[in-house]
């Protein structure tokens, strides 16, 4: 029996050789959130993938979200969340409450687990640290009168621009950025951007090698419910058409097709709830998740 897992070790460790050469000095973002980060375990052998690819010469960058936290946080205020197509109303209430919640909270929980595991890490925020510039995100909803209705989000942004000259500096110290999701905005505004969203900027504007969207699902499933381990923007584009991508998983996919329009090398969803789902994805052959690319 020690004979077969020293073989199977050393296949993947020889496999994991070339990866290891092809993403050496270029930088990881990794979107993180779900699952992985509210269980222990996984939250764990989260950091320690981190750690390990700062260790194989790449430069990993996490945009982490929260919104669970936010949730619980509020609710033991006694506030109620509402939403609207899955992004959180926020008023200027709320908005401080997401504010602490993601940065003194989340984030630094993060970093210390970076440290726990030798790493070098730091907290940014998008706001403070002036990365993320921001404008009001609005949706217009159709009513049945065909009126449409412009739905105000409140403190709710999305990215109009990204300096990601702190985020390379950081990485050039040998630091392990950890990044809040929140933008600033004219007049010194801050609001909330989606995770999703904030990742997929801060990767274009890095240019990136990889964009890795960790989630609670496996991937991108196809019309037999089998996972595809591959996509063009083209036959993404299909899907979503055809309705085989629905839900949830399309603002992921549009985020992923933007990022690689505008910088980014190839992106990826990936199963958060699966052990060592980073380096699996990064340093294997099969891979893990579905991979999008030109």
């Amino acid at each position: 029996m020690m004979k077969i897992d020293s073989a199977i070790r050393a296949k993947i460790l020889s496999e994991a050789l070339p990866y290891m050469q092809t993403y050496n000095g270029k930088f990881i973002v990794v979107k993180y959130g779900g699952h992985a980060m509210v269980n222990d375990n996984l939250s764990d052998k989260f950091a320690q993938n981190i750690v390990m690819l700062h260790h194989a010469g790449m430069f990993p960058i996490v945009v982490h979200g929260g919104g669970p936290q936010i949730g619980e946080n509020l609710k033991s205020q006694g506030v109620e969340s509402k939403f609207h197509n899955g992004l959180r109303i926020t008023d200027r209430e709320t908005i401080k409450v997401v504010e602490k919640v993601l940065y003194e909270i989340i984030n630094a929980k993060i970093v210390q687990n970076i440290k726990n595991f030798g790493g070098k890490s730091i907290s940014l925020s998008g706001n403070k640290d002036s990365i993320i510039f921001a404008k009001k995100l609005t949706d217009i909803l159709e009513t049945d009168s065909n009126i449409e209705k412009i739905i105000d989000l409140g403190f709710v942004g999305e990215p109009e621009l990204i300096n990601p000259e702190i985020i390379i500096n950081e990485c050039m110290k040998g630091n392990i950025p950890v990044i809040t999701p929140l933008g600033i905005g004219k007049d010194n505004i801050t609001y909330n951007i989606n995770a999703d969203t904030a990742a997929g900027s801060i990767a274009s504007s890095l240019d990136a090698k990889r964009l890795l969207m960790l989630t609670d699902v496996a991937g991108v499933i196809d019309e037999n419910k089998n996972l595809i381990n591959e996509l063009s923007i083209d036959l993404a584009k299909k899907l979503i058409k055809k309705g085989v991508i629905q839900g949830g998983m399309i603002p992921k996919i549009t985020t992923c097709i933007d990022a690689i329009k505008n910088g980014v090398e190839k992106a990826v969803i990936l199963d958060g709830r699966v052990e060592n789902a980073v380096i699996l994805e990064l340093f294997t052959e099969e891979g893990l998740g579905t991979l999008i690319n030109n």
